[in-house]
């Protein structure tokens, strides 16, 4: 490969970093060319990039990420294809369904999520768990908004006795203050 072409391959695995910083490192070696397509096909429904890349220059095209990056250097052997994700588990969950229906492609290599390292195949049902920011911003509103909903639906369901006793024991509050 000429150095032109090394350099161009370099600064596009940059800008998808950049623009997807969510990446997992698997190995698709030995599917025929219908699992290739089909599993092509399930990525772009799920808005993952798929690409395979040579290692060496991966490594190049990641030296700048910092020091978690280094620590999937090892997982960079053999042959290597990258999942470029904005939803951090969308291609756990996928490689997951594959290995489900029997298929031991696309193995998972390693992972970098939400700008930490995970190493090994066996990381793959943490990966599935890890909740993207919309989620955990739903988690946290629904949190929040149970305490509200309790006395709520407590007014709504007691009888007139009890929300006459209610106001009742806030107006002694005030007056007792």
């Amino acid at each position: 490969m000429r150095k032109e072409l090394k350099v161009e391959v370099i600064e596009a695995i940059s800008a998808q970093i950049q623009e997807t910083p969510n990446f997992y490192i698997t190995d698709i070696s030995g599917l025929n060319a219908e699992q290739t397509s089909n599993l092509r096909r399930e990525c772009f429904k799920q808005g993952i990039k798929l690409s395979v890349v040579k290692n060496t220059l991966f490594i190049k095209a990641t030296e700048s990420l910092g020091e978690d990056i280094k620590e999937l250097y090892p997982a960079l052997e053999g042959p290597t294809a990258i999942m470029y994700c904005a939803t951090p588990n969308a291609p756990a969950k996928l490689i997951k369904k594959f290995a489900d229906a029997g298929s031991e492609k696309p193995a998972l290599k390693g992972a970098y999520v939400q700008e930490c390292a995970f190493l090994g195949a066996d990381k793959l049902n943490e990966l599935c768990n890890i909740k993207s920011r919309e989620e955990l911003i739903a988690d946290i509103v629904a949190l929040l908004q149970a305490p509200a909903r309790n006395v709520i639906s407590a007014l709504q369901n007691a009888s007139g006795n009890t929300v006459a006793g209610l106001v009742k024991a806030i107006e002694e509050k005030k007056s007792n203050e």
